[in-house]
């Protein structure tokens, strides 16, 4: 049984959104009700922020059980995920990176983040916790998560966010990538020009080596766009369904 996807040649494409560090699936929410009032299936991916490669293998077994097309779509570090997990899959038709990470092999998101000036998450981040095999979790701190992850959210709304974060290891973020789906399918890119996670300089920078076919940026808006501005991303993901027939 497929988990979702279209039953029908004429229905729209699959959308399965992909969440990064310190956020979770339902910081899509506002995203998936404009998708699945405008007649998109939706699956949000709980990405489990152990390793790109183990996260990767993860997703991908998610896009094997859907029947039909695929908009894949990453945010942050969920954009690593996404580049390595869409490999295999000729359903794949588009990929949608929002805020995201979108390394070439051997890149990794450590890496990226500081290959221009202008990330704060560093100093923000809390003691990491120490795991059973000797890695670590990463959180940012509760008091400094709406300042820099969240910063055009509601601070009622950003609070909840703070204290219902998901860990990232740190091994994930430095751990290389492998060879990267853009190469092969046509992506598109999303992100604000305050974010504070990834420099919009960087973005741009992989937004245009990607060839994206269209790169919006939203002034003024955080790391978390697609909960600040649920529309503008919703928007982007359905111009890609609509350009990937």
């Amino acid at each position: 049984m497929a988990l979702a996807g279209p039953a029908v040649a004429d229905q729209k494409p699959t959308v399965v959104l992909v969440h990064g560090a310190f956020a979770e699936s339902n910081s899509w929410n506002g995203v998936v009700k404009d998708l699945e009032a405008d007649g998109y299936p939706v699956v949000g991916a709980a990405n489990p922020l152990r390793s790109v490669k183990g996260d990767a293998a993860y997703v991908s077994s998610i896009l094997a059980g859907i029947k039909g097309p695929v908009i894949l779509v990453g945010h942050s570090y969920g954009g690593s995920v996404i580049s390595n997990a869409a490999n295999g899959h000729d359903n794949v038709k588009a990929l949608v990176y929002v805020a995201a990470f979108a390394p070439d092999a051997g890149e990794s998101a450590a890496e990226l983040s500081g290959k221009f000036p202008g990330s704060t998450l560093a100093p923000t981040l809390a003691a990491p916790v120490t795991l059973p095999d000797g890695g670590h979790d990463l959180y940012i701190e509760q008091s400094k998560f709406r300042s820099q992850f969240a910063a055009d959210v509601p601070a009622a709304e950003a609070k909840l966010m703070a204290a219902g974060q998901r860990p990232i290891t740190e091994a994930a973020l430095k751990e290389p990538a492998g060879e990267p789906a853009w190469k092969k399918i046509p992506s598109w890119f999303v992100y604000g020009d305050a974010d504070k996670n990834i420099p919009a300089a960087a973005m741009a920078w992989m937004a245009e080596r990607a060839k994206a076919k269209d790169t919006v940026v939203v002034k003024g808006a955080s790391h978390v766009l697609m909960v600040s501005h649920p529309d503008t991303v919703a928007k982007l993901i359905e111009k890609a369904a609509a350009s990937s027939k």
